[in-house]
C-alpha cells in the first residue's frame, strides 16, 4: 500500500531548454550550484513509495517553479542571477522567450499538482528541497548556518499536530537540528496550492551529516511512520 503523500521536487533538474540555451551564460557548475544539489538522489527514488509524484528536468535558474508566473525580481520564476549572484544570461533575455518559459514548463508543473491532488488517493503534500548548509547571498539568511532540516508550512498550509509530529519523528533520528519556518516557512508552491489540500515545504541542509543515501533512508522512514500518524489523525 503507497503512502498517502504527494511528492513535488521542483528544483533537481540541470536542463537548459532550447530556447533558453542561446542567451545562457552559467557554467553547467553554476546551474548545479542554484539547485537543489543531492534533491535528486535523496527523492526521486521515493516516488515508488508514494501515492503521487511530480518533478521536473528544468533547471532552477531558468524556471522556478516555486515562485509565482508573475514574479520579475531578480531571483523570481525567470531569474536574471543566481542564489549566489551570477548572471544568469549574457544579455537580457527577451520578454517573449521568458513568456514562452512560463507557459511551457511553469504553469504545466502546477496544473499537474493541482491534477494530482484532485486524482490520487493523498492526504498531504510535500514539496522536497535541498538547502545550502549555510545562506548564500540571496536569502532570507545570507552567511548564517542553517539547520539540518527546516519544515515551512507559513501561517498554517497543514495541520499543526501534522508538521509537529514530522519534526519530531526527524529529530528522534538526527537530534534537534529540526526547525519549523525558519529559515523558510514555505515557497509559493506550498502557498499556492494549499487552498486544494495540506502541504508543507520539507529542506534538507546539504551539510555532509549524512550521506545522500542515508537522507533518503531517513526522509523515507520518516514519511513511513508519519503515514501512520495522520492515518490514526
Amino acid at each position: 500500500m503507497k503512502l498517502p503523500f504527494l511528492l513535488s521536487v521542483p528544483h533537481a533538474g540541470l536542463t537548459v531548454p532550447p530556447e533558453a540555451a542561446p542567451y545562457c551564460a552559467l557554467t553547467p557548475r553554476e546551474i548545479a550550484e542554484d539547485g537543489d544539489e543531492g534533491a535528486a538522489a535523496i527523492y526521486l527514488g521515493l516516488e515508488p513509495l508514494v501515492a503521487a509524484f511530480h518533478t521536473t528536468d528544468i533547471a532552477r535558474a531558468i524556471v522556478d517553479m516555486n515562485r509565482a508566473g508573475d514574479d520579475r525580481r531578480r531571483d523570481g520564476v525567470v531569474k536574471t542571477h543566481t542564489c549566489w549572484n551570477v548572471p544568469v544570461y549574457r544579455e537580457p533575455l527577451p520578454d517573449s522567450v521568458a513568456e514562452g518559459l512560463i507557459g511551457r514548463y511553469h504553469r504545466p508543473y502546477h496544473r499537474r499538482l493541482s491534477e494530482l491532488a484532485a486524482e490520487r488517493p493523498v492526504r498531504l503534500a510535500i514539496d522536497c528541497h535541498t538547502m545550502a548548509a549555510q545562506g548564500p547571498p540571496v536569502g532570507p539568511d545570507a552567511g548564517c548556518e542553517r539547520p539540518w532540516i527546516c519544515l515551512g508550512y507559513g501561517d498554517g498550509t497543514c495541520p499543526d499536530a501534522w508538521i509537529e509530529a514530522l519534526k519530531e519523528l526527524f529529530e528522534r533520528r538526527i537530534g534537534a537540528q529540526v526547525t519549523i519556518n525558519e529559515p523558510f516557512g514555505g515557497g509559493y508552491i506550498t502557498r499556492m496550492h494549499s487552498a486544494e489540500m495540506p502541504w508543507l515545504q520539507l529542506e534538507m541542509s546539504r551539510a555532509p551529516f549524512l550521506s545522500d543515501a542515508e537522507k533518503s533512508g531517513l526522509v523515507r522512514d520518516a514519511l513511513s511512520e508519519l503515514a501512520g500518524c495522520i492515518g490514526a489523525a
